[in-house]
Formats: C-alpha cells, sequence, structure tokens
C-alpha cells in the first residue's frame, strides 16, 4: 500500500496493541501458578502439553490473540492511513468526498487528504486538484499553477489512459467540474489543459538468457507500460529508469536506443508513452 507523503512519514498509532500468541499463553500460564499458590496447590505441570489445564490455557490465549488482533484491526480503520474499503468510505464522507466508480483505497485516501488541505473555499491549490482528480477515476493527477503574475489558473490534467494524455472528453468532465458555481471563486478564470504534452517512444534492445521464454519480450513491455502510468508530473524519464523497468526475470542485458537521453519534464508535465519497439537480439550469459 502506497500512502500519501503526508501520512506515509506519521508514526503507527501507539494505542495498536503489538500481540504475541507466546506472550499471551505465557501470561495466561503465571496467571494459573498464582491461583494456584493462592489455593495453597503447588502447580508443577505447566510444561505436560498433555494435563488438561494447559489445553485450556491455549484455547484461551489463542482466544484471546483474536479478540485483541479484532480491537486492533477496529483501531486502525479509524485512522485515515490504515482504513481500506467500506471503513475508508465512512471516513471519506465526513470530509464530503466519495468514491468514485472503479476507484481504488490508494486513489480514494489520496483525495482525502486534497480534500482536507483545501478546506478552504478560497480556491487554494490543493482544493482544485482534488475537484480536478474527483471529475473522474481516469484522472491520474493533476497540476495547478499559475504563470508570473498571470491570475489565470491552469489545471494540467495527467490520465491513466493513452499514455497520460487527457482526451478532449476527460478534459471537459475536469473543467465542468471546476467550473461549477459552488467550485470556482469568483474572480477566478480556469483552463484545463493535458499534462501530457510530450509522448516518447521507446526503443530499446533486448538480451535474453538462454532458459527465458520468448514471452519475456512481451512481460517486459508491459510491465515498462505498468509502470509509465504511475509517473506523476514533472517526473523525469531516464534512461536508467526504463532499462530497470524492461529488466524483467530472464532479461540479460537492456539496450536503450531511443529516447537518446533523459526526458526532463518541468513540474507541470508528463510524459506521455508513444510506440514501444522492444528487439530481442538473441541469448546471452
Amino acid at each position: 500500500m502506497t500512502l500519501p507523503p503526508e501520512l506515509a512519514s506519521l508514526p503507527p498509532p501507539s494505542i495498536v496493541e503489538e500481540i504475541g500468541y507466546e506472550t499471551r499463553l505465557q501470561i495466561l500460564r503465571d496467571r494459573l501458578v498464582t491461583l494456584f499458590a493462592a489455593a495453597g496447590i503447588d502447580y508443577d505441570v505447566e510444561n505436560l502439553e498433555t494435563d488438561p489445564a494447559q489445553i485450556l490455557l491455549q484455547v484461551s490465549a489463542y482466544q484471546d490473540v483474536l479478540l485483541r488482533q479484532r480491537v486492533n484491526e477496529a483501531i486502525r480503520s479509524s485512522f485515515l492511513a490504515y482504513a481500506a474499503g467500506g471503513d475508508l468510505d465512512v471516513l471519506a464522507q465526513w470530509y464530503d468526498v466519495y468514491r468514485l466508480a472503479g476507484e481504488d483505497d490508494e486513489r480514494l485516501r489520496r483525495r482525502i487528504v486534497l480534500a482536507i488541505q483545501g478546506r478552504s473555499p478560497g480556491g487554494t491549490e490543493a482544493r482544485y486538484r482534488a475537484i480536478a482528480l474527483g471529475a473522474d477515476v481516469r484522472v491520474a493527477d493533476a497540476a495547478v499553477y499559475t504563470v508570473g503574475r498571470d491570475p489565470t489558473v491552469r489545471v494540467a490534467v495527467f490520465s491513466t489512459e493513452a499514455g497520460g494524455v487527457a482526451s478532449p472528453l476527460l478534459l471537459a468532465a475536469v473543467d465542468a467540474a471546476l467550473q461549477a458555481p459552488d467550485v470556482r471563486m469568483v474572480n477566478d478564470v480556469i483552463v484545463v489543459a493535458s499534462a501530457a504534452q510530450q509522448v516518447v517512444n521507446v526503443v530499446a534492445d533486448i538480451w535474453l538468457l538462454p532458459q527465458a521464454p520468448e514471452s519475456t519480450i512481451a512481460l517486459a513491455r508491459d510491465g515498462l507500460v505498468t509502470a509509465w502510468a504511475d509517473l506523476s508530473l514533472g517526473r523525469d524519464v531516464t534512461m536508467s529508469w526504463i532499462t530497470a523497468m524492461l529488466q524483467v526475470d530472464g532479461v540479460q542485458r537492456v539496450a536503450v536506443t531511443t529516447p537518446a537521453a533523459d526526458v526532463v519534464m518541468p513540474f507541470d508535465q508528463a510524459a506521455g508513452l508513444g510506440t514501444v519497439t522492444l528487439n530481442n537480439r538473441g541469448r546471452a550469459f
């Protein structure tokens, strides 16, 4: 689970208890010995596995661990960093945030953080970004900014589809959400555009290990496409990163020929993925 930076640095809640079966069992054993001693009985068979008392203690310890774990889970469900599924939906509604169709926990959690940061109705960057992400689940990310002294609010949308390039329909959905009367500040002029304005084609030579199946090439391509979809705005596309994404199990060596150098992206843009051509150069050790 990937947490937003605001949550990732938080320490675990101290109220959540560290649980160990053996620890709980020993506590119960010690308590039993104490009770026998108080009754004047010298109980000295606690290590005998066939002792009925020990069997009952083991059952009790196991049930005790299950109960304490359930309490831990209930506590975690009340924290934004740990809540999932329906529990996260309940937390979200406190901030007037609702799960979009097909939206996973990670994305919803990020929108909740933005909604909290943008609670001021004054047209803050976090508020407009939260609205953009809430417009459509296909919005992977959005940058909100102005240029120089121009008061125009610019919103750059990075899509989960088409290599990051936002379609006109997606841009229209985001624009409609931001232009809503209860969202846009009266004096704000908002312009929405695609963040992926530069498409990068990838060409690489790949050598496979002797035992690797031919399908390894397709796996390497799929891995690159999947990783590319997770690129955030302003993330440079380096040749070393492309090489690492293509270096899946079974690949002996990768030589990237296109792009010829690292692609440096401004903070408000993301590189869209164009064609991916992987040339099988044979096998090597």
